[in-house]
């Protein structure tokens, strides 16, 4: 017999006492490197166990119910050079009664991957969310890495086949069911990468009159993906606000007569005014990843530019370290390569939060949709001269229409009414900006 090595329990993230609610392997099995032996279930997460090396099991040291810790051994594997190859290729003679599935999570669609199906099989009801639908007997056999490539795959695990030991659905499973999917095959991926969305009509337009197809330029294909994605995976609310901007605009006309070299449009204003906000509540300018929030240091704007093929958000960099004049001179010439079709990935690419502006067109207010993995995005309308009451009369004033979309999972309303409120502030009065 070749040595013995032990296989033990390794870095769980500093969790101690973890139960065993699952072994995957039994005295006898042939394993692989990286296999998994056995699954753990913390009051955080489930984790499974991984062999560090292929061989035969030769003793198990731990059952289901025992608590371990890191380093804790898992099981005594025969190490031989003839199991490495051969690992794939035995199946065990007898395997174990089926183990009992980890209950998960609820699941909640959030598919980064977007996979279509045939028309014919892509209406399914949608997914049922009580509790009996997630009992342990009633959850899909398969890892938590293997439901996260799933629900990124708009797949749903209750109809793939799992061809492991005692049913357990494996990533190759999936791809497999995928591949048969679109090919007509007859099984289901989710329409709408696991939003369970009813197909999208078809409709012949010709009959009813004239008609003009027009192809999508690859700006608006790329940018609608990316909306329709960013859409559907974030939570919005849009949160309203009017700035009083009489003393600025004046400020920025005496400013634009002074400088006949560079426009100084309300934008810049906005930029600082928002960079302003980003440091007074930092939220705003941070990512979400998993489980953390990125909080950035450095203040990088991203300005919505129109163009003839559609919607583009280059990003001024350091905005905090420069002057009005400095970013009215950048804004212009960002603005005309955007027009001109010259921008490159690094110009797109860093953005920490981002201003869509339409007050040289109209409105009084929309919901400008995030700009993934942002958290945040200000939409700004056209300004318009209103009454206001100023505690003894109403005074005519120049008031701008401010709509703050914003990641709800990372922002809550009261922090959003006083993003906006103080933006409102600074904008109304810009010597707050040297505060």
């Amino acid at each position: 017999m070749a040595e013995l090595k032990e296989a033990r329990v390794p870095d769980i993230g500093g969790h101690n006492d973890v139960p065993v609610i699952e072994l995957l392997v039994k005295v006898g099995d042939i394993v692989k490197k990286d296999q998994s032996l056995l699954t753990l279930e913390s009051d955080k997460a489930t984790m499974e166990v991984p062999a560090p090396f292929a061989g035969i099991v030769r003793e198990l040291k731990l059952k289901i119910g025992d608590e371990v810790s890191e380093g804790a051994i898992v099981a005594l594997i025969e190490a031989t050079d003839a199991t490495v190859g051969a690992a794939s290729a035995v199946t065990p003679v007898s395997p174990p009664p089926s183990p009992q599935p980890v209950a998960a999570a609820p699941i909640v669609a959030t598919p980064d991957v977007m996979v279509a199906a045939a028309p014919a099989t892509i209406n399914t009801p949608a997914p049922t969310f009580g509790a009996e639908a997630l009992m342990p007997d009633q959850v899909p056999y398969a890892s938590p890495a293997v439901r996260v490539f799933a629900r990124e795959l708009g797949v749903d695990l209750a109809k793939v086949a799992g061809s492991e030991r005692g049913g357990r659905i494996s990533k190759e499973d999936v791809q497999a069911f995928v591949k048969k999917a679109l090919a007509g095959g007859g099984a289901t991926v989710t329409a709408g990468g696991g939003l369970n969305l009813i197909p999208w009509p078809q409709v012949d337009f010709g009959k009813f009159g004239a008609v003009e197809s027009q192809p999508l330029s690859r700006i608006k294909k790329l940018s609608g993906a990316n909306l329709a994605r960013n859409w559907a995976m974030i939570p919005h609310v849009t949160q309203f606000e009017d700035a009083d901007i009489t003393e600025m605009e004046a400020f920025r006309k005496k400013l634009g007569e002074e400088q006949k070299d560079v426009k100084v449009t309300p934008l810049v204003f906005l930029i600082k005014a928002v960079v302003a906000a980003l440091k007074k509540y930092p939220a705003f300018n941070s990512s979400l990843d998993g489980e953390n929030l990125i909080l950035k240091k450095y203040f990088h704007v991203g300005i919505a530019v129109d163009t003839p093929d559609g919607l583009v958000v280059p990003v001024i960099r350091d905005c905090d370290q420069k002057g009005l004049l400095q970013l009215s001179a950048e804004l212009a010439e960002i603005s005309g390569k955007a027009r001109e079709k010259k921008l490159g990935p690094n110009d797109m690419q860093g953005g920490c939060f981002s201003i869509s502006s339409l007050g040289g067109i109209g409105g009084t207010a929309f919901t400008p949709i995030i700009n993934a993995p942002e958290v945040a995005i200000l939409g700004v309308s056209k300004s318009q001269m209103k009454p206001v009451w100023n505690g003894s009369e109403f005074a005519p004033r120049l008031l701008l229409p401010l709509s703050l979309s914003y990641d709800h999972r990372v922002i809550d309303g009261a922090a959003a009414a006083r993003f906006t409120t103080y933006l409102s502030q600074v904008l109304g009065d810009i010597r707050r900006l040297l505060v």
